[in-house]
């Protein structure tokens, strides 16, 4: 149970909201044990607006989170090292500290000079030294060739296995891979819902929320690093590996998650000039913040970009290399906020557009998260208006013999970020709804899919059974989307217009949502430009493997860090010309642009002509012309 004012949910919570501990459920507790801050929820009674948050463990149906890991090969130089010697035992007739022999042979052995060592092992050099008969293993931290060395950790005998985290905390879903420093296998990854949506399903919410309640930071951040501990338990016991052999872990985050995990204020985030608190990249003791590892662990964070381009951001420039590239690359990474970073060897620019949660199933009427049970895949017949869909567990098409029984163990809940792109593309193409969105109503009468909602029509994917509502596309939910990619488009174009360039040579979708987007549907619905479709790439959790990259290679470290420097942030909301260019991109795909390379691949609904003539190039280039008059009168 949470406290506070929730304006995503329009109540004030409170725990005087919920009955006190019954009989039944303190002899609950008493044989099989209740977790802090859990209540049976048979025995509780609700008696006032509550807001209450359902354990990840206990959820049937939960979240997938689709962040796999990578199978690049990287190159180690990883910044921990372990080192067995064998140390000198104590001499009368030389009177040298333990810890201070244990140094001398580092540096004779090993090479390590001017050593430090973790505060916490001193008072164990000792014990540990006399347990391994002289014989021990320490292992050595550093990041910069330029810091000082530490030991962060000292164990008798021979030790022969260290491991990292490398972790993506994002605003809907955190994402981890554990992995062993002295071979690079990732030994285990898995992830886990952001329980953050309880107090905002947006980012903005969430500072609204710190903003309005004097507790609202705490809360957040003491949410996030649980979710964090939690998810390192699971990653370990998969593995089979004590969470206190893990001595280095790397974080990337968007600048809001970034500054809450840190247990920042991201207040000043909200507001322009949205100042970030530290831009630069940030070392740790992982204790220091409550991540629950071996007390010497290292923990460092990638640097952010800019107020709303974050270290994910920099992670996945890191893994994708624009920088490295002699063609222009867009790397996109979609979520409730997309990230854009456009550019190539000479120069890169990035941005942020809140697109907000309507790709992630949220603002959407049957909309929904990716689980078990969701629609993920829709093709709609041009002649019929029939669909047909798959959903989030189960391999055949709904028209294809067997899918009802396969269906009966997850059901059809919902429709969720891939399949509402593709329900409003395919709605595009079989002349549903108009390039402006609009629902044709006129097509009620040759099919019952079209149905009337109020002054509008809705599209009518598939009908309820047996109790269960219908799921339904709205005037609307088009009209979210077309929001979401309108703001996503226009920051694109944006930055097309920086790096003056009409086309881009390749397209890179991270994220988990970019990995289950096709590429041909992202296009119809004008998500991205015009480009070859195979050049078109999903390249899974491009942040994810930039901070797996920094983990296991402290010169990745440092390559991030000198091109974020150099990296051009542009400010949308400052761009005098973001406006036109939003508007231009509520049509689909475009109102102005052209997509040839798209109509090679798919027959395009012919278009309308537009106010100063034309209905094909020629009207978009003078429609071109058109705006640039109107800005030259707006001068005047």
């Amino acid at each position: 149970m949470q406290e506070g004012n929730f304006a995503k949910h329009k109540i004030v919570s409170s725990l005087d909201h919920i009955s006190e501990k019954g009989p039944k459920e303190e002899r609950y507790e008493k044989i099989r044990g209740l977790p802090e801050g859990r209540r049976l929820s048979c025995s509780a009674l609700i008696l006032g607006d509550l807001v209450v948050d359902v354990p990840q463990d206990t959820v049937i149906n939960a979240q997938v989170v689709r962040k796999a890991a990578t199978d690049r090969v990287i190159e180690r130089n990883a910044a921990v090292q372990l080192c067995y010697v064998e140390v000198d035992e104590p001499d009368m007739h030389k009177p040298l500290g333990d810890l201070d022999r244990l140094k001398v042979i580092l540096e004779k052995d090993w090479g390590w000079k001017d050593l430090l060592i973790a505060p916490h092992l001193i008072p164990q050099v000792q014990s540990i030294l006399r347990k391994g008969e002289w014989g021990v293993t320490a292992a050595i931290h550093r990041d910069m060739d330029s810091s000082r060395p530490f030991i962060v950790g000292l164990w008798p005998g021979l030790k022969n296995e260290a491991y990292g985290i490398a972790c993506d905390i994002g605003s809907t879903t955190i994402a981890m891979h554990l992995v062993s420093l002295l071979s690079g296998r990732i030994v285990a990854s898995s992830g886990t819902s952001n329980p953050q949506i309880r107090f905002g399903e947006d980012l903005m919410s969430r500072v609204s929320y710190v903003m309005m309640n004097p507790d609202g930071r705490e809360a957040m951040t003491k949410a996030v690093r649980e979710a964090v501990n939690s998810l390192i338990g699971k990653v370990c016991e998969e593995g089979e590996v004590d969470r206190h052999d893990i001595l280095d872990l790397v974080f990337v985050a968007n600048p809001i998650m970034h500054h809450l995990f840190l247990g920042i204020d991201p207040t000043e985030l909200g507001q322009a000039p949205f100042a970030l608190a530290v831009s630069g990249a940030l070392q740790y003791w992982a204790h220091e913040i409550d991540i629950e590892v071996n007390r010497g662990a290292r923990l460092y964070t990638l640097p952010c970009i800019a107020g709303h381009v974050g270290a994910d951001a920099a992670g996945a420039t890191l893994a994708e290399g624009p920088y490295r590239q002699d063609r222009m690359m867009l790397l996109v990474d979609v979520g409730t906020n997309a990230e854009i970073v456009l550019g190539n060897k000479s120069r890169v620019v990035a941005a942020s557009s809140p697109t907000g949660p309507a790709f992630e199933g949220a603002e959407i009427s049957s909309g929904q998260r990716a689980a078990p049970g969701a629609i993920e895949r829709v093709r709609i017949d041009p002649a019929t208006l029939e669909p047909k869909f798959r959903v989030i567990g189960v391999d055949k098409w709904s028209d294809e013999e067997g899918f009802a029984e396969a269906a009966s163990s997850v059901g059809v809940t919902g429709i969720c970020g891939s399949g509402i792109i593709e329900v409003v593309a395919e709605m595009y193409l079989s002349g549903i709804i108009s390039e402006d969105g609009v629902v044709d109503g006129s097509l009620a009468e040759r099919s019952d899919r079209i149905v009337p909602n109020g002054r509008t029509f809705s599209y009518l994917l598939r009908k309820g059974r047996e109790g269960e509502p219908d799921l339904t596309v709205t005037q609307n939910d088009v009209r979210a989307i077309q929001l979401a990619k309108a703001a996503l488009y226009a920051g694109i174009k944006l930055l097309m217009e920086k790096q003056g360039v009409e086309t881009v040579d390749t397209i890179r979708f991270a994220g988990a949502f970019g990995s289950f987007i096709d590429p041909k549907f992202a296009m119809v619905l004008g998500l991205i430009p015009d480009c070859d479709l195979a050049e078109v790439k999903a390249v899974g959790n491009a942040a994810g493997t930039g901070a797996l990259m920094a983990l296991l290679n402290r010169n990745h470290r440092r390559e991030i860090e000198r091109e974020v420097g150099k990296i051009e942030k542009i400010e949308t909301a400052l761009e005098p010309n973001f406006q036109q260019l939003f508007i231009d991109a509520m049509a689909l795909p475009n109102k102005v642009d052209p997509f040839p390379k798209l109509a090679q691949q798919v027959t395009l609904p012919p278009r309308k002509a537009l106010a100063d003539g034309g209905a094909d190039g020629g009207g978009r280039r003078r429609g071109r012309e058109g705006r640039r008059e109107r800005g030259r009168n707006d001068d005047r």
